[in-house]
């Protein structure tokens, strides 16, 4: 880190810059005007704007557009299949500069030391990886889980550099109603940052969880929803992940006023997506492309998501902010050429001169040895409880199908896309599997299985054949986890995440082309959803107002209750 008064010397001028990028033009994210002029950089540090400068490395980026490196305001880097150091490696020469993360993927299989390989990880990227500490451990009491973290676990690491404050709050009962636990996590980060998730909230219970002291939200899903947030003093993040769009939905809302409220965020996104559409990139240029002002939509990505969470010394291209910066062919395009993270340039150098933590979590898959039996339904009623799926949401319809038990066993149906879903137990804690029934997959024959799952992170299994059920199932102890198709008794395609079950050892490049193949596989057994992994990974997540499955069996929780076993 350069000498305060070598930071004071070099941007007066009278001694060269450590850094300098020559030629280029500010996109000035307060006014929205272009700015000429030298960018002098001091180590870490913008030192210089708007004049010539002299510097010991001088770049020329004639013609390239300077803009605040974009920050990703709420996402689990789980999601993307990767370590931190391929997603650090997959989305900073995106002109990604900080990622705030919230590991609970990883704690609820692991516990606080999932959380700890994250903040060891965050020391030695090249992108800039902060910390809200996982809130919801497991996020309720409907479902099991391979650690729990309470209050006092989470105060050792409150004060670490990466750590911001308290991640998204999933138990929103938990805090209405005033839960013990909750209660004691709230008031350990009273005062500082609190992360909120609150789906479809409103009125005095929404009342209520802002007096919390929670600040931001990523959940809304409609313009209507996030302008009484926004109303109530919420900063909103704008998701767009790999299965929850809620872009086009809030873009009305994004404008040169409301911008400095309204940040962009990815929550769960695939190296799939990031490859074929981009990261923070494709929200910038997707609402331009909308309508959106390129000053409403930079200052969201940029200097509101700063502000919203505390990081006073980045989001502009400004004397004394810290020097991460995208420089890119146009705005409307948002193609970085060249991104800067603290001063320094993400390229292959940089990535190669990391110290790689060691991955954890191997071997987690400790689920019992099932066969097709298991996934049959018992019941004498016809009337069955079925989760309705919707394309590009994580919420579910709460559908109601008459299901005629055959030998006393309701069994898929293709012929009205019904077909099985089971969660099986996964952590070595119960051993148990919970069948149900989910429509909207288009799914006809074979099974898909994986462990991603959230947000217990158990097997979940959708399938028309219980015997390939079983297959794909079973087949993820000897993978540590992962991504499974079977057709035909057969495994067609497969992906292994063998750190925690949750992501791979491999490079991004290897897991998108396996991705790629299982969605094939997918599409080869009938399935008709862009996200088919994702999205049955989300039908087991239980706290937000829906028909969930977990391994304790079909939970309603509108009403907060296991409705069958």
């Amino acid at each position: 880190m350069a000498d305060l008064s070598q930071k004071i010397a070099q941007g007066r001028g009278d001694m060269p810059a450590d850094f300098v990028l020559r030629g280029g033009r500010i996109f000035d994210v307060i006014t929205g005007d272009f700015l000429n002029g030298d960018v002098a950089i001091c180590g870490d540090t913008i030192v210089g704007t708007c004049a010539g400068y002299d510097g010991t490395q001088i770049v020329d980026i004639t013609g390239l557009t300077l803009v605040p490196g974009f920050i990703d305001t709420h996402l689990h880097i789980e999601s993307s299949l990767v370590t931190p150091f391929e997603f650090d490696r997959l989305v900073t020469p995106l002109g990604v500069t900080t990622a705030i993360c919230d590991p609970h993927e990883i704690a609820n299989v692991l516990g606080v030391p999932g959380i700890q390989y994250f903040l060891d990880a965050a020391m030695e990227t090249v992108l800039d990886i902060r910390v809200n500490l996982s809130s919801c451990v497991p996020s309720s009491h409907m479902e099991t889980t391979g650690a729990v973290i309470e209050a006092d676990d989470l105060l050792p690491l409150r004060h670490h550099p990466a750590v911001i404050g308290l991640a998204e709050v999933m138990n929103y009962p938990g805090v209405i109603h005033q839960d013990p636990g909750i209660m004691a996590k709230l008031r350990a980060y009273e005062g500082g940052h609190i992360d909120g998730h609150a789906p479809m909230l409103s009125g005095r219970d929404l009342n209520a969880y802002i007096a919390a002291g929670i600040r931001t939200e990523h959940e809304a899903t409609t313009e209507d929803e996030a302008r009484e947030k926004l109303q109530k003093g919420l900063r909103v993040l704008i998701r767009e992940g790999s299965v929850s769009k809620d872009l086009d939905a809030l873009l009305p809302l994004l404008n040169d006023r409301t911008s400095a409220y309204m940040c962009f965020c990815t929550d769960d996104r695939n190296p799939l997506d990031i490859g074929e559409h981009g990261h923070l990139d494709y929200l910038i240029r997707t609402a331009i492309a909308r309508g959106t002002s390129p000053v409403a939509a930079y200052r969201a990505a940029s200097l509101s998501a700063a502000e919203a969470f505390g990081l006073k010394d980045r989001g502009l291209i400004a004397p004394g902010q810290r020097a991460d910066i995208a420089c890119l062919g146009t705005l409307e395009d948002c193609d970085a050429q060249i991104t800067l993270c603290g001063g320094v340039q993400a390229a292959e150098q940089a990535f190669a001169a990391r110290k790689i933590t060691p991955p954890i979590g191997r071997a987690s898959v400790k689920a019992p040895v099932v066969t097709p039996d298991d996934f049959r339904t018992a019941s004498n009623r016809t009337e069955t409880d079925v989760i309705g799926v919707i394309p590009g949401k994580i919420i579910t319809d709460h559908l109601h199908e008459n299901i005629t038990p055959t030998d006393g066993d309701k069994r898929p149906d293709s012929t009205r896309d019904l077909v099985k879903i089971a969660v099986v137990e996964r952590h070595g804690i119960n051993g148990n599997i919970a069948t149900g029934f989910v429509k909207g997959f288009g799914l006809t024959r074979g099974a898909i299985a994986s462990t991603v799952c959230h947000d217990h992170h158990n097997i979940a299994c959708v399938g028309a054949d219980y015997d390939d059920m079983a297959l794909a199932v079973n087949r993820m102890a000897d993978i540590e986890g992962g991504f499974v198709v079977a057709q035909g008794g057969k495994i067609t395609a497969e992906l292994a995440l063998p750190v925690a079950g949750l992501m791979s050892l491999q490079p991004f490049e290897d897991v998108r082309t396996r991705l790629e193949a299982l969605r094939d596989a997918a599409k080869a057994l009938g399935v008709t959803l862009e996200e088919p992994f994702l999205q049955l990974a989300f039908l087991a997540l239980p706290v937000i107002p829906m028909l969930k499955i977990t391994d304790r069996g079909m939970v309603d929780v509108t009403k907060f209750e296991i409705i069958s076993s």
